[in-house]
């Protein structure tokens, strides 16, 4: 078991969800933690808890994954004892509306290919040299089920956990002959603001998604996502895909009335 003990641990996405919980893990596992996420209140609570709770050593950046000047000046302006990152947990992502291709907005469109793939990708880029010239260092995409199969009115949010996927098994190529490590954690229905984004702050609409069924916790999640990160360093796990027991692909979720 790899000892996660004050490793560097960057994580996107950090103040809520799956990126709030995945830095919970990391923080009862001893891990110091470089946080970014857009909502800079949101965000420094997640560390003010941290720091509470577990007496974490938390660094806070208020960035847009979307925007890749900033992405880069971020990591360049780091102090030193905070750029030798050696987990890299891409977690920022979104899914915007529940319409048909076709009928997708621009802004729809190019929300979610930006954050989903595009900032990514920077992120990817700003992180992985330094990780090579170490020698070692982690990267976990988080990607969805939807990135193995595609449902109606999931068309392009689909597409991006395709190319999720796609850059993590071509990333682990580029990076072969290195010990650096690459993985994606694909989930399927996890309660988060998720549904809320997608619906445009709809509550009823978000709530109704997970209200006759019994979902995937962010806490599930991310404890799957730091088990990739503590295994042996000759150990990779290129993939795990986890579903909440009621659902057996990304449109099938056993509905039951009772259940929530």
């Amino acid at each position: 078991m790899y000892d996660l003990s004050d490793r560097l641990v960057f994580i996107t996405g950090a103040s809520s969800g799956i990126g709030a919980a995945c830095a919970e893990a990391f923080a009862r596992a001893g891990a110091r933690l470089l946080l970014c996420a857009r909502r800079t209140e949101r965000l420094t609570a997640v560390a003010d808890r941290l720091r509470r709770a577990h007496d974490a050593d938390v660094y806070t950046l208020t960035l847009d994954v979307r925007d890749d000047d900033a992405v880069q000046e971020a990591y360049a302006g780091l102090p030193p004892a905070w750029q030798a990152i050696d987990v890299l947990v891409n977690n920022a992502g979104l899914s915007r509306g529940l319409e048909p291709a076709y009928a997708n907005t621009t802004d729809q469109i190019d929300t979610m290919v930006d954050t989903n793939v595009k900032g990514l990708l920077y992120v990817t880029r700003a992180v992985v040299p330094g990780m090579v010239e170490r020698g070692r260092g982690h990267v976990i995409n988080i990607g969805s089920t939807a990135g193995h199969g595609v449902y109606p009115g999931g068309t392009v949010y689909c597409a991006t956990k395709h190319a999720v996927g796609a850059i993590t098994r071509g990333l682990k190529q580029d990076l072969h002959g290195t010990p650096l490590r690459v993985s994606t954690v694909d989930p399927g229905l996890v309660e988060t603001e998720f549904s809320l984004v997608r619906f445009d702050g709809d509550a009823e609409r978000a709530d109704a998604v997970y209200d006759t069924t019994d979902p995937l916790t962010p806490a599930d999640v991310a404890d799957a996502v730091r088990w990739c990160a503590s295994r042996p360093p000759h150990v990779n796990i290129q993939e795990i895909i986890l579903m909440p027991t009621a659902q057996s692909s990304p449109s099938m979720i056993d509905r039951d009335d009772d259940a929530g």
